[in-house]
């Protein structure tokens, strides 16, 4: 290998260019040191897809070490902020909601509010007895005040923007700071004896070596797949949905007058609806099992969520397939992105991923070929692990459902559509709510602890492990509780003896103070960064 080791990403998009941009902030110095020479290569022909992404919190980390500044990012990106998500009609399709919020109050260091919830009458949502963030979302403020510093506010927070916007953004704040960026096909890698990519051909003739391959090309996997011939490992059997029909909805439409700072995952017949405002416009998106309901029948209720049902609104079909590789890196080719996996966006995992990939990449970014098989090693096991912790946490969604009023939702709730690590979660919580502890080893009592991956020196051979990377305790206490986790036990074992939910003071006072210290969402957007001052006009005719 040479000195300087050659990187060269295949494929732009969110995923291309967080990996260029991280690697170039945590390994370049933010493009100020030439310790690695990053090379992008983006199709012209590949077509752009923006369907409005939602993020998480971890998103701050990446941005940071890339050294954007907030205020900069959330104007180039028609961004706005997300608290929480809020899920409309899983549970018996009656209008009920509830949140799962990024932050919660935790009375001390014995944490035992969800078991006193558990056993209360529940006629407080729980995440109101312990987060002050889901009536703040609600009443749609801020999370920040109008001064607070960049990635810094009183609640936690992540973002929704226009992901075309976030790649063309990177990409110039990348290519000013030493990135190379071509743009070209690449029609096929060159591969050496030993099985490492020693060069990628483009369509002109010319050939560009490097010494580090990372495939970001999507589910085409024009390296991992194409060329690597890795396997993919298919998640259908526990996430039955593999379509999104998606459009969007200008203010310029219709504003209502505020702006929620939160995500909307709102149930249908035979998946959910995405709801995610940005600063011009709402995208929303149909996640659907085509084998439950026909595209045409999902664009309409699609176009029914909305309440405009006009035959001329623009909307687009998206295929997808839910799992990852069975290995993301192999030799000297690493796939992240869609390349690498995806798992349906529910609770905004599709970034995190591509930054996850990033981020390890520069943590075990190996000095030389002999350390691939060593850092490949580690590094897909932590991928691995992750994609299996967030499997778990959205099959989970799904399988606490009371809903029997479509064939979906029925078939949801079988038990063979359950993992076979979610169901020992879930037996293991009759037993007690959930704490940290649970998350130390994952080996339960009656779990059967067997291999679960073929034998290869880049895959550790044990089964995966939900290490609370993403999800601790507390999130999964805010989906059980959100579904009424165990409810008509209680209810037949204590009926009405069972005293009032509490609310936890800590909660009480942010709730009251929030209204002062916290402006309205819009307003935040206004005047920190000079969104259109929107005016609310009257509703267009069929809008709700």
């Amino acid at each position: 290998m040479t000195e300087k080791q050659r990187v060269v990403i295949v494929g732009g998009g969110s995923a291309g260019w967080i990996t260029a941009s991280y690697l170039n902030g945590a390994l370049n110095n933010r493009g100020t040191d030439k310790n690695i020479h990053i090379t992008l290569i983006e199709s012209p022909d590949v077509p752009r897809v923006s369907v409005g992404e939602a993020t998480v919190p971890s998103i701050h980390h990446v941005l940071d070490v890339i050294g954007i500044d907030e205020i900069d990012f959330m104007k180039a990106t028609d961004a706005t902020f997300k608290q929480s998500i809020k899920y409309v009609n899983w549970l018996h399709n009656k209008g009920e909601a509830y949140h799962h919020p990024f932050s919660r109050f935790t009375p001390g260091p014995i944490d035992t509010t969800g078991q006193r919830w558990m056993e209360s009458l529940r006629d407080i949502p729980f995440m109101e007895t312990v987060s002050a963030q889901t009536v703040i979302s609600d009443i749609l403020r801020a999370p920040k005040t109008m001064d607070g510093k960049p990635f810094v506010a009183p609640l936690k927070y992540a973002y929704h923007f226009d992901a075309q916007d976030f790649a063309d953004y990177l990409t110039s704040f990348s290519t000013q700071r030493g990135v190379n960026h071509i743009r070209a096909n690449v029609m096929n890698a060159n591969i050496d004896t030993q099985g490492f990519i020693t060069s990628v051909n483009l369509e002109d003739g010319s050939s560009i070596a490097g010494d580090i391959f990372v495939d970001c090309t999507g589910f085409k996997g024009l390296l991992i797949e194409q060329a690597l011939d890795v396997e993919w490992q298919s998640f259908s059997k526990w996430l039955l949905c593999n379509r999104a029909v998606v459009t969007q909805y200008s203010y310029e439409d219709y504003f209502p007058g505020f702006i929620r700072p939160y995500t909307t995952a709102t149930a249908q017949s035979a998946g959910w609806i995405w709801d995610t405002p940005t600063q011009t416009r709402r995208a929303t998106g149909y996640v659907y099992a085509s084998d439950f309901v026909t595209d045409d029948d999902a664009r309409k209720e699609l176009l029914a969520y909305q309440g405009k049902n006009l035959d001329d609104q623009e909307t687009r079909i998206i295929h997808y397939k839910t799992g990852k590789r069975q290995k993301a890196w192999t030799k000297n080719s690493i796939a992240i992105g869609l390349s690498g996996g995806f798992i349906e966006p529910l609770e905004s995992t599709g970034i995190y991923l591509a930054e996850l990939g990033a981020v390890l990449l520069a943590e075990h970014f190996p000095k030389n070929r002999a350390a691939m098989e060593t850092m490949a090693f580690r590094y897909n096991r932590i991928l691995s692990n992750r994609y299996y912790e967030i499997l778990d946490f959205i099959n989970m969604h799904y399988c606490l459902t009371q809903r029997n009023d479509t064939e979906f939702w029925r078939t949801v709730q079988m038990p063979e559509h359950i993992t076979d690590r979610l169901q020992a979660k879930l037996e293991y919580w009759k037993n007690k709510s959930p704490t940290r502890s649970d998350f130390d080893d994952q080996s339960f009592h009656g779990f059967d602890y067997g291999m679960s991956e073929p034998s290869d020196p880049e895959i550790d051979p044990r089964p995966p492990v939900d290490a609370a990377g993403l999800w601790n305790h507390a999130s999964y206490e805010a989906i059980l509780f959100g579904m009424d986790y165990r409810g008509d036990e209680f209810k037949s074992k204590s009926g009405n003896d069972r005293k009032n939910s509490r609310v936890l003071s800590f909660v009480i006072n942010a709730v009251r103070a929030a209204p002062k210290e916290l402006p309205p969402h819009h307003i935040w957007l206004h005047r920190v960064l000079g969104m259109k001052p929107w005016e609310q006009g009257p509703k267009p005719d069929g809008w709700p």
